[in-house]
Order: structure tokens, then sequence, then C-alpha cells
């Protein structure tokens, strides 16, 4: 439990940092693949950073739990060496590689792993500082993948990891199933007149976070026929009891996994027995991981947000 309250802080640490950084997602097309080059390839990384994409890549370091989904997606599980510490609780990696602090980094232990590449969330980059400028002033490669606030972004983020690896087929094909699983759900959401407000919390009481336009999880809202209850703000946001009440939502959606039953939780709030969400016991759990890691999980939640709003529908 101790380990799910770490990770979901982090995750939601991740998120509102993301926006706050200098680190911003540079709004670049993916790369070229550096298949069928001779020389090594100089590329543009989503931070904006110039990277050289070495000709082999045998050895890969992912540092962030949305990256390790991806690689592992695109078949390189065998090729991850060493990963962060969020990635270990994932489990899908093999327990007996080394593990990572993604926010103190052991820049002595990583040099001796002698990686080929290494993929890094944007959040390391807090306040603009390179924890990897020591690796690589080596020659060792990393690429920053700030945290995608769209689908779009997520779309990008993939092909990119892809490309860097001459996987462009397989990034597409994943992406391409996603807009393809996205766009049934837009096609009964447009159909959909009468909508219901949702109030989605990513941390609950006392410290409840959610957020606003300008978060790829309200777009999820809105291709679902859903409108957000606090859809007046922008980005990820502090949220107060204050807030919701006013709001009043039709649905409450929770994603939170460290507390002990959280939709309960949210049923038994001094004050919200008002709420047309309680009174209609319209409170759903979605899986927190494929609703707080921005890839290519992110259909899996919006099936059962879909679901959990409109059953009727989906």
């Amino acid at each position: 439990m101790k380990m799910k309250k770490l990770f979901i802080i982090t995750i939601i640490f991740t998120m509102i940092v993301s926006t706050l950084t200098a680190c911003s997602k540079e709004q670049t097309p993916p790369t070229e693949s550096p298949s069928n080059t001779e020389t090594p390839m100089v590329v543009t990384d989503p931070a904006g950073n110039e990277i050289t994409i070495p000709e082999d890549i045998d050895k890969i370091i992912s540092m962030g739990p949305s990256i390790t989904q991806i690689l592992v997606e695109l078949g390189y599980k065998d090729k991850i060496i060493a990963a962060d510490t969020q990635s270990q609780t994932l489990g899908i990696l093999p327990e007996d590689i080394p593990y990572i602090d993604m926010m103190s980094p052991d820049i002595e232990q990583i040099i001796a792993l002698n990686p080929d590449f290494i993929f890094a969330i944007g959040m390391m980059m807090v306040e603009g500082n390179d924890p990897f400028k020591a690796v690589t002033d080596l020659g060792i490669t990393v690429a920053y993948i700030p945290s995608s606030e769209s689908i779009e972004e997520i779309y990008d983020d993939i092909e990119f990891v892809a490309n860097v690896l001459g996987e462009e087929e397989k990034g597409q094909e994943i992406t391409i199933n996603m807009k393809d699983k996205i766009a049934e759900f837009k096609e009964i959401g447009d159909a959909i007149t009468e909508k219901k407000s949702v109030y989605f919390e990513i941390g609950a009481a006392p410290y409840m976070y959610s957020f606003g336009k300008g978060v790829f999880l309200n777009e999820m809202l809105e291709l679902i026929g859903a409108t957000n209850a606090l859809g007046d703000q922008e980005s990820w946001i502090s949220v107060s009891d204050e807030a919701i009440l006013a709001a009043n939502p039709d649905v409450i959606i929770t994603n939170v996994n460290y507390i002990e039953n959280p939709v309960d939780e949210i049923k038994s709030r001094s004050g919200w027995e008002g709420l047309k969400a309680i009174q209609n016991n319209e409170v759903y759990y979605v899986d927190n991981m494929a609703s707080s890691v921005p890839n290519h999980n992110i259909v899996i939640a919006l099936e059962q947000m879909a679901k959990a709003v409109y059953p009727d529908k989906y």
C-alpha cells in the first residue's frame, strides 16, 4: 500500500510539475527513422534537444513508466537494462535489473551500466536542470519526453520512441489502433445530446486534485459525450469541496488507488450527500495506470469511462 501511495503521488506530481517546468514539449513532427542510414542521425527530441541516434541500440535505460510501457509494447522489454522505480511497480520488467530513483538518479551507476540510449520523462528536468549532463558529456544519448497534455501528443510520443528504434511500422500500428478505437467512441459520443457532467478525481481528500481544459483526460471525457464539471478551469488543479458542491456533477469518477475504497470514501464525505452523483449512486472507479500514464493504454481507460457514464450507450 505504501508503494502504491508513493507511486500515485509521483504520478500526480508528474502531471502537475510537467505543466510548470520549462521543459515543454516541442511541437515538432515525429523524427525519421535512423534505419537505412550509414551515419548516426541527429534529430530533435520532444523537449526540443538535438540528440544523436546511435546506429545500434541494444541497451536501454527507461526513466518513466509511460515510456517503459511503450518500449514493452514495441517488443523491447529484453533491451531494457535498467528503469525507474515507478516502472518497477508495473510488474512488466524483470526484478533483477537495477531500478533507479528518477528524482535522484545515481549517475555513477548509470554510467557504469554503459547504456546505448536513455529515455527520460520531462519532469526530471525541473527548472531546466539536466540531471544527465554528465552522461551526455560521455557520448551517451538521452532523449527527454515531457508529459503529454493531449491525445495527439501521445501519438507523437509513441511514434518518436518507435522511430528512434527504427520501428516506424510498429509505432504507426499502435497509434492507428488507438485512433480506430477512439473514433468508435467519438462517433457515439458526438450523438449524445443530453451530456452528463463528470467530476474526475485523481487525488483524494483532503488534497483533492482534478483537471480542467488542456489535459488529455478532459479530451477523453468529451470523446465519450460527457462534459468536465471543472471544464471552465485549465490544466491540473487543486480542488475544494466548495467547487464540487457548486458544480454538482451527474457522475463522479476516481482513479485513486492508494486508499482502501475510494468510491465508498467519496460517497461518505460530509456535505456531499446532496450531490446528484451521490444521490443517484453514480460514483465509479477506473483503472489508475490506464488513466494516469499518457500512452497507448488510455484506450482502456476510455472504455471504462464510457461504460461508467453511459452504460446504455457503450
